[in-house]
């Protein structure tokens, strides 16, 4: 059935959060709705959990900050105008501020964005080494025991990829098809975010 094939379900979210931003003419800064980037961020969950305890730690803050961002999508339409809001109350960097979420969830956007080209770029059954390579994208933000931690669960407990797929009701070509879509998609999305930060003068390195 169509609602147990999650990666499915988040690789037509982001297609359709970039169906959005191409409706906005070229050289006008794109007011993507808040609401709508919340939802198809909370589709990415089903898809790290499906990698096993090694990427818990991106579950737990991964979730409580899209709870975060589903509420403040209440009050606030479009994530430019989020983002200034906080520019104005000075607390950008406050922790849990709604910009320092948004960076934060572009993030493991990245990462899972880099998981799929490796996945699709590599031979063989073992997602060890496509999941090191995600993780790139946390190691300089992170402290030496939950790297050490991470990269130890990668090698103890991380599935297959026939694991993987199976949990997710997709098979090699399924799957590649929605790894693919989620990569461009992503892509665009995270640049959106990135360009979004730069032009305020808030850089994506913090």
């Amino acid at each position: 059935m169509e609602e147990d094939r999650p990666m499915k379900k988040m690789a037509e979210a982001f297609k359709e959060l970039c169906n959005r931003l191409n409706e906005f003419p070229e050289g006008e800064e794109a007011r993507l709705e808040l609401a709508a980037f919340a939802n198809a961020c909370s589709l990415v969950s089903p898809l790290i959990r499906c990698l096993g305890g090694a990427f818990l730690f991106a579950d737990i803050d991964y979730v409580s900050k899209v709870k975060d961002l589903v509420e403040a999508s209440k009050s606030v339409s479009v994530l430019p105008v989020m983002i200034d809001n906080d520019v104005r109350s000075d607390c950008v960097r406050t922790i849990r501020s709604n910009t320092r979420n948004l960076l934060r969830m572009k993030r493991t956007l990245d990462m899972m964005k880099i998981l799929f080209e490796q996945i699709i770029s590599s031979e063989g059954n073992s997602l060890k080494d496509p999941a090191l390579e995600a993780y790139s994208v946390f190691t300089s933000y992170h402290g030496f025991g939950i790297r050490k931690d991470v990269t130890a669960g990668m090698f103890d407990a991380i599935p297959t990829k026939a694991e993987m797929l199976n949990k997710l009701n997709e098979d090699e070509t399924s799957s590649r098809i929605q790894m693919q879509n989620f990569i461009s998609s992503a892509a665009q999305v995270s640049e959106y975010i990135e360009q979004l930060l730069i032009s305020r003068g808030l850089g994506s390195e913090w």
